[in-house]
């Protein structure tokens, strides 16, 4: 009998001028520690999309946006593509595929269904003028490319309905060079740095917030102070009631007590409860995606924490996650702001990058997951002890129970 294997999914966010979310790439893997042959290459292809889509669900995943797919030639030709639906799917055409008129007239059946075409990596050659009739976005390395190639190519291409994806912007001015050009659609790590070093002024709104952070990040927390908090903030009232008389709970009774409700979350769900507001809180300038982020990255560390540590350290992996991007979120030096929160020495250390730990094998098996860099992620989850199924297992829970306290709390 052949031997089950887990189908391994990083995503990475594709953003419009807005920073809303367009959609998302998603990066597979099925066997984490293989590397194919080009012969095995395109039954991975198969065995990855139509697993995939069964074992974590596109929704999940996705969360209703698009999922932008990469596909081999002779998937193309085999109309892949054609099992997923067309509204939920773009089809990545690679750069290596060569546009022989067998895959020419493959992505004009695609194009005809609906489906959104997008041409990857894309460098212009008069050869791929029949693709790019066809596609609807095409991708352009901004790292690969020189900023003269960048407007060429706009301007080449300004007789035909396509729109352009920046790929690989991993700067704040990568992103307004993007935007000046005229491209519509951007991926990258942009957003993982702090835009502005020097920081700036916090509006009275958004200061009450970051007290909020500051007193529930103490280890243990005063209940009586907190509901005195929550209860001189309209915004914090409604939304604890609403949260915890969602699905989520499923208490039959109604609960309409805010002492009532902080003891039936208990200090453990308070804090992350709280974390999650107030990061929207001092985040409302910010794409929504760094708040998802946020959480998903807290769950993730939490449930690979509880696999391979005490249930005592399981609150602070979960506040590691969480704190991830505060730098971002708030435009100051990370090591600023964690002067200003009273977070255990492991957290900070770890978010610093000070002082390798089991907290930091932690942290780096999280982000080289997240990012799909497959290789790197195996050696640091197999330092840590972790197994492959029970990594997918936890970021599948992540995604779930992030997208539904966002829902709770929306």
């Amino acid at each position: 009998m052949a031997q089950a294997t887990d189908v391994h999914v990083a995503r990475q966010p594709i953003f419009d001028a807005h920073l809303k979310v367009f959609g998302y790439e998603l990066l597979f893997r099925n066997k984490i520690h293989n590397i194919y042959r080009e012969t095995d290459g395109e039954q991975a292809t198969h065995d990855v999309i139509v697993n995939s889509f069964l074992l974590i669900g596109i929704e999940t995943l996705t969360n209703g946006k698009k999922a932008f797919i990469n596909f081999t030639a002779n998937s193309l030709k085999e109309q892949l593509p054609a099992i997923l639906p067309p509204k939920l799917v773009a089809v990545e055409i690679l750069e290596d595929i060569v546009p022989t008129e067998e895959i020419v007239r493959a992505c004009r059946k695609l194009k005809k269904e609906g489906y959104l075409l997008v041409l990857d990596d894309f460098v212009f050659s008069p050869e791929y003028i029949p693709l790019v009739e066809l596609a609807d976005i095409i991708k352009v390395d901004f790292r690969a490319t020189s900023s003269e190639e960048k407007r060429q190519l706009i301007q080449r291409l300004q007789g035909y309905s396509v729109k352009f994806l920046a790929e690989k912007v991993e700067t704040q001015e990568e992103f307004k060079e993007a935007l000046q050009m005229g491209y519509s659609y951007f991926q990258g790590y942009f957003f993982s740095k702090p835009v502005v070093m020097s920081g700036r002024n916090l509006s009275g709104y958004q200061a009450n917030y970051f007290h909020i952070l500051r007193e529930i990040s103490r280890p243990e927390l005063e209940f009586g102070q907190i509901e005195d908090i929550i209860r001189k903030d309209v915004s914090l009232s409604y939304k604890l009631l609403k949260f915890i008389n969602s699905p989520l709970f499923g208490f039959a009774n109604k609960i309409s007590s805010l002492r009532q409700a902080l003891t039936l979350l208990g200090q453990k769900e308070l804090k992350k409860w709280v974390s999650l507001l107030a990061l929207k809180g001092v985040s409302s300038n910010k794409p929504g995606e760094l708040t998802l982020q946020s959480l998903i990255r807290a769950r993730f560390a939490e449930n690979l924490a509880a696999n391979k540590m005490p249930k005592s350290r399981m609150s602070n992996a979960f506040l590691m996650g969480m704190f991830s991007y505060i730098d971002v979120l708030l435009d100051r030096p990370l090591s600023e702001i964690l002067d200003e929160i009273p977070l255990d020495d492991e957290v900070k250390n770890t978010l610093l990058g000070k002082d390798p730990s089991e907290f930091s094998m932690l942290y780096k098996v999280i982000q080289t997951y997240e990012k799909g860099d497959w290789e790197t992620y195996s050696s640091f989850a197999k330092q840590m002890g972790v197994n492959d199924h029970d990594v997918l297992k936890s970021y599948r829970e992540s995604l779930l129970w992030a997208h539904d306290v966002i829902i709770c709390n929306g």
